[in-house]
């Protein structure tokens, strides 16, 4: 298959939940708690368990798929971490371990009244593969992330 261009795309995603920042923030802080909402649907499977060292310069591996394939794997490193406030981190996603994108991500967390708004500005570029399309990425990105973002407030919702 001959190589497309990159595309590249910026977008920004914004929630309000009704918990504070502290517990929003320990959402990506703590393994078990991410890994309650940072998932894909419930068929997927996985034969490596999700590791996250939060720290600056920590990383993050998680993969996994539907059965018959291909496996999806997210690898990240955290580059800013500011206690309920803020968490910069960058990375790549393969599928079948073909690259198909990098990304810088940023999440701000602010308080609003006793809740938390959250806002995620991620930049990306995206690479075709065998099983990416290239110009469907961008907007399967934005729509995946906020169902990421979705499932981290029912899974603050399920904590209490």
């Amino acid at each position: 298959m001959k190589r497309q261009g990159v595309v590249h795309d910026t977008f920004t995603i914004e929630r309000d939940y009704q918990f504070p920042p502290h517990k929003v923030f320990r959402a990506f802080a703590d393994l078990e708690t991410k890994k309650r909402w940072f998932r894909g649907p419930a068929e997927w499977r996985s034969d490596v368990p999700h590791s996250l060292d939060f720290r600056v310069g920590g990383t993050e591996h998680e993969e996994g798929g539907p059965p018959e394939g291909p496996v999806h794997t997210m690898d990240a490193t955290y580059l800013d971490i500011v206690e309920n406030e803020r968490i910069i981190y960058s990375y790549s996603m393969t599928l079948d371990g073909d690259p198909i994108s990098v990304s810088l991500a940023t999440v701000e967390l602010h308080a609003r009244g006793d809740g938390t708004h959250l806002a995620l500005t991620e930049h990306s570029a995206h690479f075709e593969s065998s099983h990416y399309d290239v110009l469907l990425a961008p907007a399967s990105r934005l729509e995946g992330t906020g169902e990421l973002l979705d499932q981290l407030g029912r899974a603050l919702a399920d904590a209490t």
